[in-house]
């Protein structure tokens, strides 16, 4: 059976509800075929203005909760307040992205759909909207009452998951532990093996300069990180490290590596995102932007574009839509890879 997906717009004010009906409409064959089943969530009004500014005939019937979906669909998150214009942050626009979530996330929890994919939410409207969380993978793991939730971004070969991520550099250290850093291994490898990889090689970037130079640029790759990845290997995973963060990312690239366990939000994030960007070389503008970010540890699949809302161009018709195909082919492989393995 294909799995059921749930596409939350984030917020309604940003690009998500542009880059949904692109999406939905270069899908559309898979969708019409019944091979693709899709459920958007947010608010409707700023789905059906999205889908007249881009003079699309792609039709989003609106469902209730309740009820059973056609193959696409979209469903209202809560009741509409003050008028959502694109580009402007707003109280509603955070409230609208915080409820689409949180009614993915009950959908998931009582089997009505098999992933959720994420488009961006805007941070400051979230918490004016008296919503306290430092993004989507907070939220979501409050929501779930996951015990821990691991960050992971995706571009072609370039799997990196995070040791921390929204925190300031001066407290990594302190959050380096070994339980941490075993816990985002473990998580790291099934992953992998919900994409299908048999062999799961794993690599562990060193958090400091030369994996520490023999303790003359500190002690947490030797005392922290050495020991971790010794157990893991005596238990039969293959991970290898620490390795230094200015070549792991290249032996990554070049296929050395399914996977990175980067230490902190830059390190991981950098080599991703310029892979991912495609600058045009005439403007120097960014024209393109290819990754997923993958939230790992919570009991429902969570896959997200790898991008923000983009307040700059939200409304003008000229977001890209394929960070959200992509999220929403890992979202689809992750969920039937889970639905095999009950």
């Amino acid at each position: 059976m294909t799995p059921h997906l749930a596409i939350t717009m984030g917020d309604p004010a940003g690009v998500g509800p542009e880059i949904i009906v692109k999406a939905c409409a270069r899908l559309k064959e898979r969708l019409d075929a019944g091979s693709l089943r899709l459920l958007v969530i947010g608010s409707n009004p700023a789905l059906m203005a999205a889908r007249e500014a881009l003079g699309s005939d792609l039709a989003f019937p609106e469902v209730t909760a309740d009820e059973e979906w056609p193959a696409l669909a979209c469903l209202q998150a809560g009741p509409e307040g003050e008028p959502i214009r694109p580009g402007e942050l707003s109280v509603d626009g955070g409230r609208f992205a915080y409820l689409a979530v949180e009614r993915a996330v009950r959908l998931a929890e009582a089997g009505r759909i098999h992933g959720l994919v994420t488009a961006p939410l805007n941070k400051e409207a979230m918490n004016k909207a008296g919503y306290h969380f430092a993004g989507h993978t907070d939220l979501l793991a409050e929501l779930t009452g996951a015990r821990g939730s691991v960050m992971m971004l995706a571009h072609g070969n370039m799997r990196v998951s995070h040791v921390t991520t929204h925190i300031a550099l001066e407290d990594v250290p302190k959050r380096l532990t070994p339980e941490r850093l075993r816990y985002v291994i473990d998580r790291t490898d099934e992953t992998l093996a919900g994409l299908g990889l048999e062999r799961r090689r794993i690599a562990i970037a060193a958090l400091n300069p030369h994996a520490g130079e023999g303790g003359l640029f500190g002690r947490q790759d030797i005392e922290i990180t050495a020991p971790v990845i010794e157990r893991c290997v005596a238990e039969g995973l293959d991970v290898v490290g620490p390795v230094p963060g200015d070549t792991v990312f290249v032996k990554l690239r070049a296929g050395q590596f399914d996977a990175v366990v980067a230490m902190y939000h830059d390190q991981g994030h950098i080599p991703v995102k310029l892979l991912g960007f495609h600058v045009d070389p005439a403007t120097g503008r960014w024209d393109a932007l290819s990754g997923v970010n993958i939230t790992l540890g919570l009991p429902i699949i969570r896959t997200s574009v790898d991008h923000g809302t983009a307040f700059d161009i939200a409304g003008k018709g000229i977001a890209n839509e394929l960070s959200l195909i992509e999220a929403i082919d890992y979202a689809e492989k992750l969920a039937a890879a889970r639905r095999q393995a009950v």
